[in-house]
């Protein structure tokens, strides 16, 4: 079977410092781009992790002991500042894929390209999530899943090459398993979700109705942005900024994600220019 693409698609892998998207770093990407013909490419860069004061991040020796990546070994790699617009280049219009990917791996790729001040747009982009098909389809990991669906064993898990082609193959194998299969979801809403159309993929694959990419701002059921943790939980962000307007201060000095501060700083512009508006029609101007 070949993809049915009308754009493409890159599948990628990312290992990295840690597992926390505002603060880790990556060092490793792999990148499996899949054309609309169906030919490939594929492009795999180790990265020197570095801050936004260009100071070099460790790897602790636990995440290496993961990934077999340690600080000698990137240490000649360029960083992903140096590495943004090649990657940007090379990803161009296509939609992303990966394994875990809409929680930890386009979160981090995109706040790494925020960090290094280049623009990297979603809006245009399916976001297909094997990990989300295999978990709701059959609820197991990807090693597991290249087993089950491919027949084959995954050898040097945790290598970005690797867990990037074994889920380029587990997708494809997907496809074949469940043409026609139907799916029932919690609301008992009956369907046959998993067809070679990326817009249909990504629409299943997505698990949570997130403003930001972190998981911290979410919508609610009239699609006004919210807050997802803390204190204000379930209160929308401009009712929120409206009376304790230090809360939006604060939030933009923390350590969050610049993805979900972009978020924030998008609701805080929106409710200036509503007020500026208000006085407008208020004084006649």
């Amino acid at each position: 079977m070949q993809l049915n693409l009308q754009k493409p698609i890159v599948f990628f892998d990312l290992e990295t410092t840690g597992v926390n998207v505002g603060h880790d770093h990556i060092v490793e990407i792999c990148l499996h781009k899949v054309n609309v013909d169906n030919t490939t490419e594929t492009k795999v860069y180790r990265v020197l992790p570095v801050d936004q004061q260009g100071n070099t991040v460790h790897i602790p020796e636990f995440t290496t002991a993961i990934h077999g990546i340690s600080d000698a070994d990137v240490a000649d790699k360029p960083s992903f500042a140096d590495l943004a617009k090649e990657i940007a280049e090379f990803i161009g219009n296509a939609d992303l894929a990966g394994y875990n990917s809409n929680k930890f791996d386009v979160p981090l790729l995109v706040e790494e390209f925020l960090r290094a001040g280049y623009p990297f747009d979603l809006k245009c982009r399916n976001l297909v999530d094997v990990q989300n098909i295999f978990h709701k389809m059959e609820q197991r990991t990807l090693k597991a899943a290249y087993r089950f669906y491919c027949g084959k064993e995954l050898e040097n898990a945790h290598s970005a090459d690797a867990d990037t082609l074994a889920t380029y193959e587990v997708l494809m194998a997907q496809l074949d398993r469940y043409q026609g299969v139907e799916y029932t979801d919690r609301d008992g809403e009956v369907s046959t979700p998993i067809v070679n159309d990326m817009d249909c993929l990504s629409q299943f694959t997505r698990v949570n109705p997130w403003a930001d990419l972190a998981g911290h701002v979410a919508y609610d059921a009239h699609l006004h942005e919210v807050f997802n943790f803390g204190k204000h939980k379930g209160e929308t962000l401009e009712a929120v900024f409206a009376k304790e307007p230090s809360y939006y201060d604060w939030m933009m000095k923390a350590d969050f994600p610049l993805s979900t501060k972009a978020v924030l700083t998008e609701v805080w512009n929106r409710m200036r220019d509503q007020k500026l508006q208000d006085l407008k029609l208020h004084f006649g101007g």
